[in-house]
């Protein structure tokens, strides 16, 4: 059985593979055409975290594919009324897939071993895969394809920079890695990407002018996650330099684009200026929640059930 926690269970065909469905879907959709894709499945969506855009968008893709999606919050007792080994085969005998966004990645790598059923990270502490793979789609659409792009990632090195960081050593994308010192990745994590992608793609240092110098795209995220809250203070004396602002946005490519994952904490991680600013693709980047979501949901399926395809 397949399941997608992160994007290393993935390859690089694979990817493209999912990005071209989902290309397609958004096609149909645009055109008014919602083949039922899902009909008489049923997607549970085990959520432990707040959500707009997961949740949203996994639940309206489900309804346009002509599926049902159950919504599954603290009330079920996940990890609290009863043993993993009970709930998880019980849960996932009722589900055709399910969408789990949760504190520990832990947790739900161990929920692998009773699942019956597809499983997809919707995030967690470690890696957020849906979310790089709405953000190379809206790359890939801007750029008129993914040759000749190149990112920067500029904050916090996190679950979000870790997803974006697999996708672009899988796919050749350049990406430069804009961090101070202890917020940002092993360097055993990279040098592994960099070999597995048989050359140096993902570049990490700690001036962020540097790692945004002549890139297609700039992209952030929060410096404070959630549940990161009592670092806070730390935090935003931290990274004060790794701001994305005017300045640094004049130091990319004259047509770079900026991409954030959003939420987003205007006046921190990046200024109003940016964010509203014609360079700012972030709400189409939001909307390909949607799109990667339902490829990677109809990929996964088709991989599950073969006879489907």
């Amino acid at each position: 059985m397949r399941h997608v926690l992160s994007l290393f269970d993935l390859t690089a065909e694979e990817i493209g593979q999912v990005l071209d469905v989902s290309v397609k879907l958004k096609a149909d959709l645009t055109a008014g055409k919602r083949e039922s894709l899902l009909d008489n499945h049923v997607i549970g969506l085990l959520f432990e975290k707040p959500s707009l855009r997961t949740r949203v968008s996994f639940e309206t893709l489900t309804a346009q594919l002509g599926g049902n999606s159950l919504m599954l919050g603290s009330d079920v007792g996940w990890g609290s009324r009863e043993p993993l080994c009970d709930f998880m085969p019980i849960l996932t005998s009722y589900l055709d897939m399910l969408v789990i966004r949760a504190k520990s990645h832990a947790l739900v790598e161990e929920s692998l071993q009773f699942t019956q059923c597809p499983v997809i990270n919707g995030l967690t502490d470690v890696s957020h895969p849906c979310q790089a793979l709405a953000d190379i789609l809206t790359v890939q659409e801007i750029a008129g394809g993914l040759n000749d792009v190149s990112i920067a990632y500029i904050g916090d090195a996190n679950n979000v920079t870790y997803s974006l960081a697999i996708i672009c050593g899988r796919l050749g994308i350049p990406l430069n890695i804009g961090a101070p010192a202890g917020y940002q990745f092993e360097s055993s994590f990279i040098e592994q990407l960099n070999a597995d992608a048989g050359k140096e793609l993902i570049r990490q240092t700690d001036d962020a002018m540097a790692a945004a110098e002549n890139v297609s795209f700039v992209y952030t995220d929060v410096w404070t996650s959630m549940g990161q809250e009592a670092e806070s203070k730390q935090r935003l004396k931290d990274l004060a330099a790794y701001q994305v602002n005017e300045k640094l946005m004049s130091v990319a490519a004259a047509d770079a684009k900026f991409l954030h994952c959003l939420p987003a904490r205007r006046g921190e991680e990046v200024t109003s200026g940016v964010i509203d600013s014609p360079a700012s693709a972030i709400i189409q980047q939001a909307n390909n929640r949607l799109h990667a979501q339902k490829g990677l949901v109809v990929w996964l399926k088709n991989q599950n059930e073969p006879n489907s395809q």
